[in-house]
């Protein structure tokens, strides 16, 4: 069985990063290994949420990882936040990394045009380092930009969406894989691995929910992990986190905190096992 480690902070309420990561890979047919990097009462769009950083704790975890010669097929950067995190990650890699697995790194610090709360310009810049060593990055468009020195637009073309991942690509990682594109009113992600690009479009719905990324960037790493082509992997997280939207845009009943992603579950495990 293959073994994804996945280095995030856990939100006990809140449909996002370890609580969303665990069980999408899990399901998908690989062992889950957490790192939580900090502990949340709930995630951030909650007001007076407590937080604990657990980085102290983290590098006590790695020792006795290293102690005990565990290896893991994958590694899954998601939300950091601040530079003590990232040197962990730094950290990490630098233990963990072998010729044969597989890093993927979600940048997650901004959307919709803002950057979100702690972001700084030396967060960023420790960010582009990770990218640098990353098999696969994960950013939205407004990351993209940030990433890139570049200005956000509201509105782009399909080319210049493809000129940001070759762009991208510059920073030093393998892969690139930018969420959040809208084509003839579907939503979808452009990929691209330095020679051609992929990409996969599914209805759009006018709803935002908390934690799409990390469904996305979960599904991506366990179709890579279990083999799957970078065609293959963004069409499967393109439609897996799309029902996982509309399945909570329907629900009358439904949360603002993040999506219904255990009902699609079923879903996703089709999506896996197609030829």
């Amino acid at each position: 069985m293959k073994r994804i480690v996945s280095i995030q902070d856990i939100s006990c309420i809140g449909k996002c990063s370890e609580t969303v990561a665990l069980p999408i890979i899990s399901c998908m047919g690989a062992e889950t290994t957490i790192l939580p990097t900090s502990i949340l009462s709930t995630h951030t769009a909650f007001k007076n949420f407590t937080f604990k950083n657990l980085s102290d704790e983290c590098y006590k975890i790695i020792k006795h990882w290293k102690e005990e010669k565990f290896e893991f097929d994958l590694i899954y950067i998601g939300y950091t936040g601040n530079n003590e995190i990232l040197d962990l990650v730094l950290y990490f890699i630098k233990e963990f990394k072998t010729k044969n697995n597989i890093i993927v790194f979600d940048p997650a610090m901004a959307d919709h045009g803002k950057m979100y709360a702690g972001i700084t310009t030396s967060v960023l810049e420790k960010m582009k380092e990770v990218c640098k060593i990353a098999d696969y990055i994960k950013p939205n468009l407004t990351e993209s930009a940030l990433l890139l020195g570049k200005e956000y637009k509201e509105n782009y073309t399909i080319e210049e969406i493809e000129n940001l991942a070759k762009e991208l690509k510059k920073l030093g990682t393998k892969n690139v894989v930018i969420t959040g594109v809208e084509k003839e009113n579907k939503m979808g992600a452009i990929g691209y691995d330095g020679e051609k690009y992929y990409s996969n479009f599914e209805t759009k719905y006018n709803a935002s929910y908390h934690g799409t990324g990390d469904v996305f960037t979960s599904s991506l790493s366990g179709s890579l992990v279990q083999g799957k082509t970078l065609e293959e992997a963004i069409k499967i997280a393109t439609k897996f986190t799309t029902e996982c939207v509309r399945l909570t845009y329907e629900d009358i009943n439904g949360t603002k905190y993040g999506v219904n992603f255990e009902e699609a579950l079923p879903y996703l495990l089709k999506l896996v096992l197609q030829k």
